[in-house]
């Protein structure tokens, strides 16, 4: 059995962990309704995309995801030197100095003082005009609240929850920038390429015109012909500089991205069709993204947050016990001070309770309510999204092969009807305009090819993304 000391030690030790943390009225937090489906649905019937279930493109780190040696160096660049990543990082740091303002508020601050005073009183009738000084010094809690309702515990919380949705929201930053930078890289490469395979075109086409200027001179073809090559070339010349600029533009937004306007040497690039993405990736479970996607982690830690300052809206109407506390010295002189009976001490505690608030506290509960309501509104809206995002970027998966060998098909049936119309037209078995609309198809269907390469990837990095890919660092 406890001695009498040891119990009252315990039971005093209990009453002050109660006085100063006390209850808690924030409320149970509501479950939101994810929908999400056990299994990913196929993307397209008869499809047969690959959907691994025992792993995730969130464990595949970016290097994985992007070959490019180029193109992993200016991710790289933009890791370091984007002026969206380093706000974004700034916000978390913001966000914990205010967690760190909360949670001090939960204990009692401790102040030391030393100060001096002269005064000098009126003279009377009855009293002698006279100056007197007095020194103090003092050691003291100032305005201590006791948690008694939990007030600045849920204010802590909320601060907390926040603060962890800001890391979770620097990690979807830095996902999104991976994601900007490797299309703004693959938008450049698309654009030299098509400049490339312009200048081809041009310069073909300006022959195709040299040799219907020749067969005009022998008599061979009409000034038709002619007019046709030279509309043909124009057409090209302008195709070209729209091709450049685009290519300039591409450079641009790349440059904004990585945050440095020139670059230092980089590596030469990959070609569209050399493979410079992986494009087929494990999806995972569904229920994976709730745990890889730190968009959704920091709405979750919002909601949270939202819920805490229900509680802080809850406190807000019961009493608030503030308390002060001070020991120190009072004396003439400095050099006395801490000698003799001069020992002062004030204990002061202050309840206040809200009487008349003209509605105020009730419309903060209110709002902190609907506020609640709205993030779990948020919560559930981002999780629907993500899985769409996924199952659209598995349909892309699922298809966009076989589109590409179907256009390949394409654009060699077109080169050999081009080769042969060629050909004839040399031979005079063809007219101008049967070439001419196979050197058009030709071209027409090798920017197609282009283009389809480079969706291809764009739904490859949108999936990468979307499965919480890019949180590592590769």
């Amino acid at each position: 059995m406890r001695p009498p000391c040891t119990r009252r030690a315990a039971a005093a030790g209990l009453l002050l962990s109660q006085l100063l943390w006390g209850c808690s009225l924030i409320p149970e937090l509501p479950q939101p309704q994810a929908g999400l489906p056990a299994q990913y649905r196929p993307a397209l019937p008869g499809a047969g995309t690959p959907i691994d279930s025992s792993s995730s493109a969130a464990a595949l780190g970016w290097r994985q995801m992007f070959p490019d040696p180029r193109l992993q160096q200016l991710i790289t660049l933009a890791l370091e030197h984007n002026h969206d990543l380093r706000l974004a990082l700034l916000q978390v740091a913001q966000l914990q100095a205010q967690y760190d303002m909360a949670g001090s508020a939960r204990l009692p601050s401790l102040e030391a003082g030393l100060g001096a005073s002269r005064q000098r009183s009126s003279a009377d009738a009855e009293t002698k005009t006279g100056i007197s000084d007095s020194r103090s010094a003092a050691l003291g809690i100032t305005a201590f609240e006791v948690d008694l309702f939990g007030r600045v515990g849920a204010l802590s919380e909320a601060a907390f929850a926040r603060y962890l949705a800001s890391e979770h929201g620097l990690r979807a930053a830095r996902i999104s920038l991976i994601g900007a930078v490797a299309e703004a890289y693959f938008a450049e490469r698309l654009a030299e390429e098509q400049l490339r395979l312009t200048e081809l075109t041009l310069e073909d086409w300006r022959q195709s015109l040299e040799l219907a200027r020749k067969l005009k001179l022998a008599q061979q073809n009409s000034g038709l012909d002619v007019a046709q090559a030279e509309g043909q070339v124009a057409t090209a010349e302008a195709d070209l500089e729209s091709r450049r600029r685009a290519l300039a533009q591409a450079r641009h937004g790349l440059a904004l991205l990585t945050g440095t306007p020139q670059p230092p040497e980089l590596p030469p690039p990959l070609a569209l069709d050399a493979h410079p993405v992986i494009t087929q990736l494990p999806a995972g479970l569904p229920s994976a993204l709730l745990l890889q996607r730190p968009d959704l982690l920091q709405a979750e830690q919002s909601l949270r947050a939202a819920n805490a300052d229900i509680g802080a809206a809850r406190a807000a109407f019961f009493p608030r016990l503030l308390l002060t506390l001070s020991v120190g010295a009072i004396s003439p002189s400095f050099g006395s001070l801490f000698q003799g009976d001069h020992r002062t001490w004030a204990f002061t505690p202050q309840i206040t309770q809200p009487i008349f608030t003209a509605g105020r506290l009730r419309a903060e509960l209110r709002l902190a309510e609907l506020r609640r309501t709205a993030a779990v509104v948020e919560y559930e809206r981002a999780i629907q999204g993500a899985f769409r995002e996924v199952q659209d970027g598995l349909a892309g998966s699922a298809t966009f092969g076989r589109q590409i060998e179907a256009q390949e098909k394409t654009v060699a049936s077109a080169e050999r009807r081009r080769e042969l119309s060629t050909l004839r037209y040399r031979a005079g078995l063809d007219s101008r305009l049967e070439l001419l609309d196979a050197q058009r198809q030709a071209y027409g269907a090798r920017l197609a090819l282009l283009e389809l390469r480079r969706e291809e990837i764009r739904n490859a990095i949108g999936l990468y993304k979307a499965l919480g890919g890019g949180g590592e660092q590769g």
